[in-house]
């Protein structure tokens, strides 16, 4: 399947950044790719995922590749995920990533929902959500008329999947419980408040219900090897919303084979097959 030629020229891809204001006075620092032969450019917002930013991995290139294909690609960085504008290509700032809620990134999402709305009036807004980034972009493309297609790669069913069951006794006691990132061995700390909000809003941030609800297109892309997210949960996605489209990427991890950070020029066999997927259902009618 090769629907998209991959030979494009980097240079003509123009980068704008932006920042808006977050949630509890943080800012999100964001970055727009386009190229502007295309007219009425249709918008995607990228949304990342637990402990990930950005400018993570390969994100930059698939971003250069939807603009050469007359998409205007928007990703930003949630104001707690504790990357910083002086360190922008790793979590540093970890009392602003413990203090992180998923409330926090839903206004944060709605902040960015609302920059490309009014920056681009006219343009659709699709919204691509990875891992737990997928779990937001669900309940918003249940809610949020504005949304015209969803896609997810990798995503969550369950927010309280990214923490233990176990480990919440001792959350609610001490206040802070810790996390390991996988790829520094880093030690990341989250406070209670995290859960007190999924708490609170068990209902409003039930992922399969809002699946149920979703009622424009959506495409579901998960790899089968996948060791973070298995792929029974895309299967668990699929029967809560049977009009979603699920594809398995055969032999994919969690990121596609990608890595941080991702020095190669061309984008890796499952990553470009995940491009392409998106590509064929984003040109749908």
């Amino acid at each position: 399947m090769l629907i998209y030629n991959d030979i494009y020229k980097a240079d003509m891809i123009k980068k704008e950044q932006f920042i808006l204001s977050g949630a509890g006075d943080q800012t999100i620092t964001g970055d727009v790719s386009y190229d502007d032969i295309f007219n009425n450019q249709p918008s995607i917002i990228f949304v990342h995922g637990f402990k990930g930013f950005k400018d993570w991995g390969a994100h930059h290139l698939i971003a250069e590749r939807f603009a050469a294909a007359g998409y205007r690609y928007v990703k930003f960085n949630f104001s707690h995920n504790g990357v910083t504008q002086q360190a922008p290509n790793e979590v540093t700032d970890l009392e602003a990533f413990a203090s992180n809620t998923i409330s926090m990134e839903l206004k944060d999402l709605d902040t960015a929902i609302n920059y490309a709305v009014h920056t681009y009036p006219l343009a659709p807004i699709y919204l691509i959500g990875h891992s737990k980034g997928g779990g937001l972009v669900i309940l918003r493309g249940a809610g949020d008329e504005r949304i015209s297609k969803i896609i997810t790669w990798s995503s969550i069913a369950d927010f309280s999947s990214l923490w233990k069951k176990e480990q919440e006794e001792e959350w609610r006691n001490t206040g802070r419980i810790f996390v390991e990132n996988a790829r520094t061995k880093e030690k990341m700390p989250l406070n209670s408040s995290l859960l007190e909000d999924y708490t609170d809003h068990k209902n409003e941030f039930n992922i399969l219900s809002a699946a149920a609800s979703v009622q424009i297109p959506w495409l579901i892309l998960h790899g089968d090897d996948d060791i973070n997210v298995p792929f029974s949960i895309a299967q668990q996605l699929a029967q809560a919303q049977p009009k979603a489209k699920l594809q398995k990427i055969h032999g994919a991890n969690h990121v596609y084979g990608a890595s941080h950070p991702y020095t190669e020029k061309e984008l890796l066999p499952h990553l470009q097959e995940v491009f392409e997927r998106c590509l064929t259902f984003l040109k749908e009618e």
